[in-house]
């Protein structure tokens, strides 16, 4: 924990200038430079998307509906295995920030070096822990058996581009604490058109299905590791990467997870519960799959659109929080929620509106547009609520409170989820109904962490 004293931004504030990509997030206006920081990450999440996309797309028009169901089938059971790393990268982001804006560079140095060491060990641990489960978790999901092997297929392949995976999302939240999101924006560009080719080549020429698709996204993945290792091994200052002095400082790793792993918990615990809704899914069979699986990439671009600016939202709150400027960070909280608010609601609304449009995109089946069609309708236009229900949690864990948000998003969004799935849903058999749990979940979950942050804000106001 840090805090007290804006005379502890004087060293710091010198290097915030030191690079066109660099954001100086303690001083001056705040919501240009909420969008200059969120607009970039945004683009990054929707384009890593658009090309997620592509991959479904053309599984989907030129291998059929059943390898467009393999494909989506796997998606809640990745992120499942994959989000509790993810989630520990959120603690990198937040121990770099607090070190860089306090001018503190031999600990951004270790910082970066012991996250950049973290992800490479655990990204070779996932890959073997996916290689070797991969059908077993399918099979708990009650995946089908005309798509199961494809499935299996799809996730042994992917997990085999983790240690990639991870060592770019961690580089990326090291770039994002000083406030570059311009190059890891300009790395999936370059990665993400590798991966739309290589799609063309082996699925439409090669005809691999699956397992073109997945290959190419491993190259992609590949792409960007390499591109945004190369950045911080170029960069001057005090987060430049040296592969020699790649090690793990407990010291270091310590304040990483206590902000991490919560957060990684809860996006893994939330990622079971959409496992578990994946189910319900499934027993509607293969073209529900399929429209569930369009459907959720689309609800895809409007979660990385306010996700923006929830990272947006814990930078910025853990700079100044770092540097003694409790009261800007009520500006940055409040200046965040009007973006998400306005974002969610043109994107969502949009989404509502074209969503047969944006459908056909995905699938020529008219059965398959009419089930995504009913996830849609009730997902798309309270989307805002999901925004806002993020938002919180970001700024308490810039803030270093990480443990009652993550209790707190369980409770109201796995809790409410569950019940719907095991309790309502049976009752009541249709998409429509079953993804009513989600709005639901968002509106309790905002509730509760309100009356956190106001409880964590006033404790913090004391420390004055």
């Amino acid at each position: 924990m840090y805090g007290g004293g804006e005379e502890k931004y004087a060293k710091g504030a010198l290097k915030l200038n030191n690079s066109k990509y660099e954001i100086d997030m303690c001083n001056g206006s705040i919501m240009d430079k909420l969008i200059s920081f969120s607009l970039p990450l945004m683009l990054s999440g929707i384009l890593q998307l658009a090309f997620n996309a592509v991959d479904i797309i053309v599984v989907g028009r030129f291998s059929g509906k059943q390898s467009l169901a393999a494909v989506g089938s796997t998606t809640a059971l990745i992120n499942v295995f994959t989000n509790l790393f993810i989630g520990i990268s959120l603690g990198a982001n937040v121990l770099a920030a607090r070190h860089y804006a306090a001018g503190r560079d031999k600990e951004m140095s270790e910082t970066v070096h012991t996250s950049i060491t973290f992800a490479l060990i655990s990204g070779i641990a996932m890959a073997f822990i996916g290689v070797i489960f991969a059908k077993a978790a399918l099979q708990l999901m009650d995946t089908p058996a005309d798509v199961i092997n494809l499935s299996t297929i799809y996730m042994r392949i992917y997990f085999l581009g983790m240690p990639f995976f991870m060592l770019y999302n961690y580089g990326a939240a090291i770039l994002r604490a000083v406030g570059d999101t311009k190059r890891p924006l300009i790395f999936l560009i370059i990665s993400g058109c590798v991966n739309a080719a290589l799609n063309m080549i082996l699925v439409i020429v090669f005809n691999l299905g699956v397992a073109g698709v997945a290959i190419g996204t491993v190259a992609s993945q590949m792409m960007s590791c390499i591109l945004v290792l190369i950045c911080l091994c170029r960069s001057e200052g005090s987060y430049k990467l040296s592969l020699k002095k790649l090690t793990i400082k407990k010291a270091y790793l310590k304040p990483i997870f206590q902000v991490g792993i919560p957060a990684g918990i809860q996006s893994t615990v939330i990622n079971f519960s959409n496992a578990l809704l994946q189910s319900s899914v499934n027993s509607f069979g293969s073209i529900a799959m399929a429209g569930y699986t369009a459907a959720n990439n689309v609800l895809g671009f409007l979660y990385m659109s306010v996700n923006a600016i929830t990272q947006a939202c814990m930078s910025f709150t853990s700079q100044n929080y770092s540097v003694g400027k409790y009261k800007r960070m009520n500006r940055v909280l409040i200046d965040c929620m009007i973006l998400s608010v306005g974002v969610a609601g043109v994107l969502g609304g949009g989404a509502y509106i074209f969503g047969r449009q944006i459908m056909s995109i995905y699938t020529k089946s008219p059965d398959v547009i009419a089930s995504g069609l009913e996830i849609l309708a009730i997902t798309t236009i309270p989307y805002f609520f999901c925004g806002i229900m993020d938002l919180f949690p970001g700024a308490l864990r810039g803030m270093g409170y990480s443990f009652v948000p993550m209790v707190l998003s369980v409770i109201g969004t796995v809790g409410v989820r569950i019940l719907w799935i095991f309790a309502l849903f049976p009752h009541h058999r249709s998409l429509f109904f079953l993804f009513i749990s989600y709005p639901a979940s968002w509106i309790i979950t905002i509730v509760m962490q309100v009356v956190c942050y106001w409880s964590v804000r006033k404790k913090v106001g004391r420390e004055l």
